[in-house]
């Protein structure tokens, strides 16, 4: 069973960086994995402020504690789990730009996108669909792009979604 889901996730991860050889796809996706790079979210916390401040004193501690939890759980588990980008792994593939750090699980992006999406659809419930596809987009693009596993986007937005799920318990 585990060499049917490696098997599986490195297969998916070589279909999906075929896009790399269509310049349009290719430049999307670099475009849409830098959203998930940081300045955005606190320009969406800026925004949120102006727009409906009632409420936001909530939406920020919410969010600060979720990343609390999630940045340290995010190094711990990288430093612990040690997998290999698969572009060291997967004979023939490449990455088209650099990653931060040497370990792909799990996706650092993913997981801070899956966690705004989550206190974002929290407190605006109107922007579920909104905020939950750029999410998953931002996880694609990182597999696209040749950095991470689909397992280790998996990973990441199950580890974003839990932090936001903790912090809710503890401060609403």
């Amino acid at each position: 069973m585990i060499n049917g889901l490696l098997n599986l996730d490195t297969s998916t991860y070589r279909w999906l960086c075929t896009m790399q050889q269509q310049r349009s796809l290719l430049q999307a996706n670099r475009w849409i994995s830098r959203s998930g790079d940081g300045p955005l979210y606190v320009l969406i916390a800026a925004l949120i402020y102006f727009t409906q401040p009632i409420g936001y004193l909530d939406f920020i501690k919410v969010g600060l504690l979720a990343f609390l939890f999630e940045l340290p759980c995010f190094m711990i588990l990288k430093a612990l789990i040690r997998r290999d980008r698969p572009f060291v792994q997967i004979p023939g593939s490449c990455y088209v730009i650099k990653p931060s750090d040497k370990f792909s699980m799990p996706s650092g992006h993913t997981a801070a996108a899956f966690l705004m999406a989550g206190l974002i659809s929290y407190f605006y419930i109107e922007y579920v669909f909104l905020v939950y596809s750029l999410a998953a987009l931002i996880g694609m693009s990182r597999i696209v792009l040749g950095v991470h596993y689909p397992s280790d986007v998996l990973a990441g937005a199950m580890l974003g979604t839990s932090a936001v799920f903790l912090s809710l318990v503890i401060i609403i």
